[in-house]
């Protein structure tokens, strides 16, 4: 919640990830990375792979700040993570993970949260987004189609169900994507 921090001026998503060492409070004694390096130049498509405990998760972990490696470094456009403001780095990244969580409500209601306030002193009073958004999301993510099938008489405003139990897996992940745009 600290106000401390700085914001870029302008973000093209440069990632560097320098000679990080990691381990979690619970397993000081069984690093999840040790000296791990990766470059991911801005607008680059990239994919983490490897077996269960080689670090993937961690790093997307140290990305959003959850936790600070205990060595090296995390940048973001040559700029420490550590040196930015939290809440603002949090609301430039869009993660859509393998399982993603939605919520009760609508499929309005789950893309048009991506765009919600932060509670960031500049951002606050920021509005939902509009439908015209969220469509123009839903489309991009590939999803408009099934939302607005026969499968769906009630589009947009179709419920879910409690963490989306409503949709298929593929279905969900659509409507995630779409969260992510939208954000």
């Amino acid at each position: 919640t600290s106000a401390e921090g700085e914001r870029l001026p302008a973000v093209r998503g440069e990632i560097s990830v320098r000679d990080v060492v990691f381990a979690y409070p619970t397993a000081l004694d069984r690093p999840a990375c040790r000296g791990y390096s990766l470059e991911i130049e801005a607008g680059q498509t990239v994919a983490l792979c490897g077996p269960s405990g080689s670090g993937k998760s961690t790093i997307i972990q140290l990305l959003e700040r959850f936790y600070d490696p205990q060595d090296g470094a995390v940048l973001l456009d040559g700029c420490d993570l550590r040196e930015l403001k939290l809440s603002w780095l949090r609301r430039q990244i869009g993660l859509v993970s393998q399982e993603p969580v939605l919520f009760s409500g609508t499929i309005f209601d789950n893309i048009a949260a991506g765009k919600g306030g932060g509670g960031d002193d500049n951002d606050s009073d920021k509005a939902l987004a509009t439908m015209e958004e969220v469509e123009a999301a839903a489309k991009l993510a590939n999803a408009h189609t099934f939302i607005t099938s026969s499968d769906f008489p009630d589009g947009y405003s179709t419920q879910v169900g409690e963490k989306g139990t409503q949709l298929s897996g593929g279905q969900k992940q659509r409507i995630a994507i779409a969260r992510a745009i939208v954000r």
